[in-house]
């Protein structure tokens, strides 16, 4: 399995193309901005998805275009719809134009199984930072989007966010997950299942 991280956005989102080598067929994660580096890697490999780890609009911004660019299928959580059909709502918040909200393909729920490739990606729904948020565990690596950062935790005073339901998300689902697993948040640095449970003072 290839990862490769991208950071792009206002607010300095990553993006995540993970990829099975031998059958060449691949996944983004989150889709913040259509940028140059990313298609020219993506060049290599079929992106079969996007997946979306919630709606929020710095996660999206850039998906429309990724969906044409990559001829990718759109994959949310429909808890997260209205989030992202009221897109602009927040974009105005950040004083950005308005833009046409995405549209979707496929819609997940907790304990999905996706097949790509080689690749077996599990669905872990995580509410808190929105209600639709969602998680991807593939081979021992977990994209966590805004749900777990390093040492940190997603916000929760936007619309859809509950503290209380973000911290056992965190506590009754990612953290029963092996150890030493490896985190993929939506911004900042990587990190580990154990070093979160150890470090982390937020959750």
């Amino acid at each position: 399995m290839i990862t490769k991280q991208f950071i792009a956005g206002q607010l300095e989102n990553n993006m995540y193309l993970v990829a099975d080598e031998a059958s060449k067929k691949a996944v983004l994660i989150d889709a913040s901005s259509n940028i140059p580096e990313l298609i020219e890697a993506a060049k290599n490999y079929y992106v079969e998805y996007i997946l979306l780890t919630h709606g929020h609009f710095d996660h999206i911004m850039g998906l429309s275009s990724l969906k044409q660019a990559l001829n990718a299928k759109a994959v949310i959580s429909k808890d997260d719809l209205v989030i992202s059909d009221n897109i602009n709502e927040f974009t105005r918040l950040f004083g950005l134009p308005d833009t046409t909200p995405p549209t979707y393909d496929l819609y997940v729920n907790d304990g999905d199984v996706l097949n790509v490739g080689g690749l077996e990606i599990k669905v872990i729904h995580t509410p808190g930072h929105t209600e639709g948020g969602v998680c991807y565990l593939i081979d021992g690596k977990l994209f966590s989007g805004d749900t777990l950062f390093r040492e940190s935790v997603g916000r929760t005073d936007l619309f859809g966010g509950n503290f209380k339901k973000l911290s056992d998300s965190i506590k009754n689902k990612l953290f029963k997950l092996d150890e030493k697993i490896e985190v993929y948040p939506g911004h900042g640095e990587m990190t580990t299942i154990e070093h979160e449970k150890k470090y982390n003072e937020l959750v």
